[in-house]
C-alpha cells in the first residue's frame, strides 16, 4: 500500500500544522539575543600566572590585561586637574544652576586664584586650604584655582571629622558657605585656639546670628572675585603629575581619623576609570547630564564630578551630599526623597544616574508599585516576559511590555527622565543580589554595580555595564565571619577590578585554592588612581614600598574574575 494510504489529513490538520511551524519559527526569530557574548563574561579578569603563599594570584581588569599599562589620563593632554577644563570646548553647559562655559569657567578660576593670593597670601606647597563647602560650583572654582597656585586643599567626607580636622591639620584658610559658617565658629569657640583664623563664606551672612570668635578675619568670597577680576595676572608655576593636590579626611570602620593625599595624576587616573563605566558605544558626551548621590569632598565623588567636567555634561547632586544634612538637624534624606531634591537645579533632565543602593532599591518598588497599581494583570505577564529576557541577558526600553505597561509607571515616579536615563551607577555601600534583577525589569537601563573606597579616586571594581547573569548563593567556609558569610552569599558581584586598578587578595587559605576553592581574603589595591593614607609611617613596610594599600575588606573572586566585596568595620 502507498504511503498516502496511511496518511489521512484534512484542511484542520493542514491549518494546524503551519500554525505550529509559524509559532515555532516566530519563538526562535524574535527569541531576544544576548548584548554581550556569554564567553566575554567568562573571563572578566586577568589572572597573574604565579602567586605568593597566602595570597591570590594578582587580578587585572581584562581589557587592560597583565602586560597592559594603565591609563593615567583620560587624553594625553590632560596633565593636572586644570586640563580637565579643556579650552577649546565652547560649548555651555550647566553646573548646578549655573551655565557656564568651559572660558567662563576659567576666568572664574583665574580671578579666584589671583584674590586669594591678594587678600590671604598664600604661599604655594606650603600653604594649605580647607574647603567646607556644600556641593556647587564655588567648590568646582576653589578647587581648580588653589590647584593652579599649587596650594593642596583639605576636604572632609562628612562633618563628624570637621573638628578633629582643625585640631590635628589646622589649615592656612578655611572657605565655607553660610550654612557651615557658625557651626565652624562654634568649634573654633570651643576650641579655644589662640591661632589665627581667616575664613572666607560664599554667600550673604547678614541676616546671620553668629557667635564673636577673636582671633577670626572673615572675608566674602564675592568681594575675593572681584578683588582677583581687576588684579593682573601673573604667571603662575606648571604643578606637576605627582604633586599633591588635596587630602581627603574621613572616619574610619573604628571611628579614627584618616586622610588619604591624591596627586593630579591620582584624579586624572580616576577619571580615566570612571569613563571607562560605560562601554564604548554608549560614551559620556556634552548631551548628557549627571546627577550624582555622592559628595565632592570624598575622592570617588570628586572623579564623578571632574568626568562630568571634562566631558562637558551637565550635572547637579542630591541634598545627601552636604556637609549639614538640615537645619533642623534631622536625618539625611534617603531613596526617592533624596533623589526628588536634585530637581531644584536648572539641569536638564538626568541620563546617568550615581546613586546608593538605598536610591535604587527606592526607585525600583515605586515603579513596580505603580505599574502593579494601573494592571495587576498586565504588570505580571509583563514581568515575566521582562524577566525571561534579562535571563536571556538582553534588556530594552522598547518592547511592548514597555510600552504597555513600564513606561506610564516610570513617568509617574521620575518624571522626564523616565526617557532620558540611560544608565544607572549604583554604588557606596552593599547591594543584594536580589534587587538587581528587579531594577533592571523595572528600569530597563544597564544598571552597573560599583566599589569604591575612601583611598581611591575613582571606581575599585565596576560591573559590566551589560552583565545580566544571576547566580544561586554561594556556600562560605565554617570560619568565615558573619559578616563575610553574608556579604560572599547574598550580596551582588562588583565586577572585576577598575582598568587602572590591580588587586590581591592576602591570608588566604593555601590548602582550599589549591583544591580549586574561590580565594578568600584581605582586600589589598594598587594603581595610578590609588593615594597616599597620612598613616603610613615613613619606614614603610615593604608592600607599602610597593605601591599596594590595605582596604580594611575581606573580598572573594570567582572563577568569571568578579569579586564580592565584604564591607570593613562590621561583624
Amino acid at each position: 500500500m502507498a504511503v498516502s494510504d496511511y496518511l489521512v489529513t484534512d484542511d484542520l490538520t493542514i491549518i494546524l500544522a503551519l500554525v505550529a511551524a509559524g509559532l515555532f519559527l516566530l519563538h526562535n526569530l524574535y527569541k531576544p539575543q544576548a548584548l554581550v557574548h556569554p564567553i566575554l563574561l567568562g573571563r572578566q579578569s586577568d589572572v597573574a600566572r604565579v602567586r605568593n603563599p597566602s595570597e591570590s594570584a594578582v587580578y587585572r581588569n581584562y581589557g587592560t590585561g597583565m602586560l597592559g599599562r594603565f591609563p593615567l589620563r583620560p587624553t594625553k593632554d590632560q596633565q593636572v586637574v586644570l586640563d580637565l577644563v579643556k579650552p577649546d570646548v565652547d560649548a555651555p553647559r550647566t553646573l548646578w544652576s549655573t551655565k557656564i562655559t568651559n572660558l567662563q569657567l576659567r576666568e572664574r578660576v583665574a580671578n579666584v586664584g589671583a584674590g586669594l593670593t591678594r587678600a590671604v597670601g598664600l604661599v604655594p606647597q606650603e600653604s594649605n586650604v580647607l574647603l567646607l563647602l556644600n556641593d556647587g560650583i564655588e567648590f568646582l572654582v576653589a578647587d581648580l584655582a588653589l590647584s593652579a597656585l599649587l596650594v593642596p586643599t583639605f576636604t572632609v567626607a562628612s562633618a563628624s571629622v570637621i573638628s578633629p580636622v582643625l585640631e590635628s591639620h589646622p589649615p592656612s584658610v578655611i572657605i565655607t558657605n553660610p550654612e557651615l559658617l557658625q557651626h565652624v565658629l562654634e568649634l573654633i569657640y570651643d576650641a579655644h585656639e589662640s591661632e589665627h583664623h581667616t575664613i572666607v563664606v560664599t554667600g550673604d551672612i547678614s541676616g546671620l546670628n553668629l557667635p564673636k570668635v577673636d582671633h577670626v578675619k572673615i572675608l566674602m568670597w564675592d568681594d575675593i572675585e572681584a578683588d582677583g577680576a581687576a588684579a593682573a595676572k601673573a604667571a603662575l608655576p606648571v604643578p606637576d603629575p605627582n604633586d599633591v593636590y588635596t587630602v581627603s579626611f574621613f572616619q574610619t570602620p573604628t571611628g579614627d581619623l584618616e586622610g588619604v593625599q591624591l596627586t593630579h595624576q591620582n584624579l586624572t587616573a580616576g577619571i580615566a576609570a570612571t569613563r571607562a563605566l560605560l562601554p564604548p558605544s554608549s560614551a559620556l558626551s556634552p548631551l548628557d547630564t549627571i546627577v550624582s548621590a555622592f559628595p565632592l569632598g570624598t575622592p570617588y565623588g570628586r572623579a564623578v564630578a571632574y568626568t562630568a567636567l571634562f566631558e562637558g555634561t551637565g550635572f547637579a547632586t542630591v541634598d545627601s551630599t552636604k556637609l549639614i544634612k538640615s537645619e533642623s538637624g534631622g536625618s539625611a534624606p534617603t531613596g526617592m526623597k533624596d533623589l526628588r531634591t536634585s530637581g531644584v537645579y536648572s539641569v536638564s533632565s538626568p541620563t546617568l544616574l550615581f546613586v546608593r543602593p538605598d536610591h535604587l532599591n527606592s526607585l525600583t518598588d515605586a515603579i513596580s508599585q505603580e505599574a502593579s497599581n494601573s494592571s495587576w494583570f498586565l504588570f505580571n505577564f509583563a514581568w515575566r516576559h521582562k524577566l525571561a529576557g534579562v535571563l536571556e541577558g538582553y534588556i530594552t526600553k522598547q518592547s511592548l511590555w514597555d510600552r504597555l505597561v513600564f513606561d506610564s509607571a516610570r513617568m509617574k515616579v521620575m518624571g522626564k527622565g523616565a526617557g532620558t536615563v540611560r544608565a544607572v551607577v549604583v554604588g557606596g555601600g552593599p547591594l543584594e543580589a536580589q534587587n538587581l534583577t528587579p531594577s533592571r525589569i523595572a528600569l530597563s537601563v544597564p544598571v552597573i554595580n560599583v566599589h569604591s573606597h575612601p583611598l581611591v579616586a575613582g571606581p575599585v571594581f565596576a560591573s559590566h555595564a551589560l552583565d545580566l547573569q544571576t547566580f544561586p548563593p554561594s556556600g562560605t567556609a565554617p570560619s568565615a565571619s558573619a559578616s563575610d558569610a553574608y556579604a560572599f552569599t547574598y550580596l551582588a558581584p562588583v565586577g572585576p577590578p577598575s582598568v587602572n586598578v590591580e588587586v590581591k587578595l592576602t591570608g588566604v587559605d593555601d590548602s582550599a585554592v589549591e583544591a580549586g576553592s574561590d580565594p578568600v581574603g584581605a582586600l589589598r589595591v594598587r594603581g595610578p588612581s590609588v593615594g597616599r593614607p597620612l598613616s603610613v609611617e615613613e619606614e614603610a613596610q615593604e608592600e607599602e614600598e610597593r605601591g599596594w594599600r590595605t582596604t580594611g575588606e575581606h573580598a572573594k573572586v570567582a572563577a568569571n574574575g568578579t569579586f564580592k566585596v565584604s564591607p570593613a568595620g562590621k561583624a
